[in-house]
């Protein structure tokens, strides 16, 4: 049995998931940005739910024999999900009304709840019933083994609890009686989730339209008078299980898989823990639920619609919108630039410098009569992309245009066929899927003819300009001959499979990325044994792969000092005799962390490489991913001095423990403020005004 412990991937995502709750309780914070983090902590949930859950609930299924060779035992690691996650819809619920409704109230603005309407509000709410709702609003009663209803993935419904009325003595004759049941699906398909009621006195009404078809619903049901309702929404497994799929048309599998992800098996009834047991038993009965589908939750359910929270006094309440800074030496004018990066390789870092600057190398090379040929890889597409314009303009102009598009893409499969077809028509050679592999690393490619310099872009994060609008990753921009020769390589592998090829530079999943990870952290244990200063960063998004975990335990053991700078899943056990030389950071924030960097000492020749792969199974294991390395010492500095900011902030860093608590940073007396991703724009800031300063000196 290994010395050594491992935290749960999925309780320690759980444990990310509470600090994006925390964050809702900054005061720090405008009112708006900690509903945002309210809708996005219910976001990522549901999508926890429909997804991890969903693999653990088929895994319950399986036959005891066969849960033996797993490596933790399902129905455990469920019971476990669902206690973390009762607690933390406790303190959710008490953040949403102890905090956000009464600092909503203090801002005139009225989440109207159980409050008597006055008569105005009245009127407006059974005028807009009557003329809006009424059409699309349909009950349907529930008759255990007899009518069962389909749920509609993480629809909301209301379910109603009613007896037929008999006279004057009703309230006798309901002892007597059978209760009838009944659901309603709150029609926030056709609706906004919240509607603004009439202003009075300077002050703003805001209504769940639950509640107004809560209000109203007795004109549903003729007959009968209504005891009681109460809420409750079932999420849907939406695992395609197709990455291992290797043999028949994937295209077509996933096309009629992504057919079946709304009608999944449940992974979640989530309802209101108000409601009777006896009621409760009834629903669960009706719907065929098992008792580990069952987790309690408030009155109110998706709370991700609190994206559209309605802000009567926009745009005070809400963070001012980041505006992302020009680089002057890629603003180009006349210039190309790819005279720009053949003098110098190049960084961008998103959200902080604008986006534009990568669909400006596309369009560069689209016009560019000199470039012959352009590849990419497409895994997250944004809508009405401009770089899937970009790529359908070059091939307009001749170009020969090679994308291979990633079609196995979490809940992104749809999008990405879609952009697909619309870029062969326009003559671009679409490569899909690997059957077996996914192909997570982002990477361009720019070949001219008769020209000695070809170019690339690699990339932390998708080809997607409006994600980086809000992922915090880095672009770089390269001619570097070496590079784009493997590059090169790469593709062909991506068109043909055929075996082979040589990484020396690039570390490539599937080849040589995690064989030399594993030797860059063994030549660290090397130098602490030998004396010599040892230190190993690593920045990324997800740590599960135990092979890797285990060479940063011995690396810890053996002196190396280990810093970990981990958004999401953690498995790797802190505050362990094996791990005490390493420190785990997690940062959350008003940017989404997203970019991959692995920093090695070296005995004093610093290696750093950026990387699309977290180390996670998926990722060192089934996906072709890509770790390139950075070799300019201004953009080395530039990179690791962006990391010191993040090891340094004491305001919306934590540390994670060993039971992954989110430990508060805690600052010395006198120790100034550090908040990273505002420290970062302002470094960023300062350096192109400098530059520009430099500029107009030369000039």
């Amino acid at each position: 049995m290994s010395k050594y412990q491992f935290l749960n991937r999925d309780l320690s995502w759980l444990s990310f998931n509470k600090r994006v709750l925390e964050v809702a309780t900054n005061p720090d914070l405008p009112l708006y940005e900690r509903i945002k983090f309210l809708a996005i902590y219910s976001s990522n949930l549901d999508e926890f739910y429909r997804v991890r859950v969903g693999t653990y609930k088929r895994f319950t299924e399986l036959p005891p024999e066969d849960k033996q060779n797993l490596r933790e035992n399902p129905d455990k690691i469920l019971r476990n999900i669902n206690t973390e996650v009762d607690k933390q819809q406790i303190q959710f619920g008490d953040i949403f009304r102890n905090t956000i409704i009464p600092e909503l109230k203090r801002n005139n603005i009225i989440l109207v709840q159980d409050e008597l309407l006055c008569d105005e509000h009245h009127q407006f709410v059974k005028d807009f019933f009557l003329e809006n709702i009424l059409p699309h609003a349909q009950p349907m009663l529930l008759l255990k083994q007899q009518i069962k209803p389909f749920l509609q993935n993480n629809s909301i419904y209301l379910a109603v609890k009613l007896f037929k009325r008999r006279g004057k003595k009703d309230d006798d004759s309901q002892k007597k009686q059978r209760a009838r049941y009944a659901i309603i699906k709150v029609p926030c398909h056709h609706f906004p989730r919240f509607i603004e009621l009439p202003e009075i006195d300077g002050k703003h009404y805001i209504m769940f339209l639950d509640d107004i078809v809560k209000l109203r619903m007795k004109v549903l049901f003729p007959g009968y008078k209504i005891a009681s309702s109460f809420s409750f929404k079932l999420s849907r497994d939406a695992d395609l299980l197709i990455e291992d799929e290797y043999s028949g048309d994937l295209i077509d599998m996933i096309e009629r898989s992504l057919k079946k992800r709304e009608t999944g098996s449940p992974s979640r009834f989530l309802y209101d823990e108000s409601i009777p047991k006896e009621f409760l038993r009834f629903l669960k009965d009706s719907f065929d639920l098992l008792p580990n589908d069952m987790v309690k939750g408030g009155r109110y359910h998706n709370f991700q619609d609190f994206f559209g929270f309605p802000n009567p006094k926009y745009p005070d309440l809400e963070l001012k919108p980041y505006h992302p800074l020009s680089v002057e030496e890629l603003k180009g004018g006349t210039k190309s630039i790819f005279k720009t990066i053949r003098k110098k390789d190049r960084i961008l870092h998103f959200p902080y410098q604008s986006y534009k600057y990568v669909i400006r190398f596309l369009n560069e090379a689209a016009l560019d009569p000199k470039v012959e040929e352009i590849k990419a890889t497409q895994y997250r597409v944004a809508d009405n992309s401009a770089v899937v314009n970009a790529l359908i303009n070059a091939a307009h102009n001749g170009k020969k245009v090679t994308v291979f598009v990633e079609v196995k893409a979490r809940f992104d499969e749809e999008a990405n066929l879609r952009s697909a077809r619309e870029m062969r028509k326009a003559g671009i050679k679409i490569i899909y899927s690997i059957p077996g592999l996914k192909v997570h690393a982002k990477i361009a490619l720019i070949i001219r003819k008769d020209d000695k310099r070809d170019y690339a872009f690699l990339s932390t994060g998708n080809f997607n300009e409006k994600t980086a609008k809000i992922y915090a990753d880095h672009g770089f921009l390269t001619s570097d001959k070496i590079m784009i020769q493997e590059m090169k390589q790469l593709f062909d592998y991506l068109e043909n499979q055929t075996p082979g090829y040589e990484f020396k530079k690039l570390l490539i999943g599937q080849f040589n990325l995690k064989s030399e990870l594993i030797r860059l952290i063994d030549q660290e244990i090397e130098n602490a044994k030998n004396g010599k200063k040892a230190y190993i960063l690593l920045k990324m998004n997800g740590l599960q792969e135990r092979e890797m975990i285990k060479k940063l335990y011995e690396a810890s053991e053996s002196g190396v000092k280990i810093d970990l700078i981990l958004r999401g899943i953690c498995c790797l056990k802190p505050d362990q005799k094996y791990s005490k030389n390493i420190r785990i950071i997690r940062i959350v924030d008003q940017f989404l962390e997203h970019a991959r960097a692995f920093y090695f000492h070296n005995n004093g020749e610093e290696l750093l490489y950026l990387s699309s792969a977290d180390w996670m199974n998926r990722n060192l294991q089934r996906r072709i991913e890509c770790a390139f390395p950075i070799h300019d010492i201004d953009i080395k500095n530039e990179i690791i001095h962006i990391l010191k900011l993040q090891l340094a902030d004491n305001v919306s860093a934590r540390y994670l423990n060993g039971n992954l608590d989110n430990v508060l940073v805690k600052r010395l007396d006198g120790e100034p403020k550090v908040r990273s991703q505002i420290a970062i724009a302002e470094f960023l800031k300062d350096k192109e005004k400098a530059h520009k300063e430099k500029e107009s000196v030369n000039e």
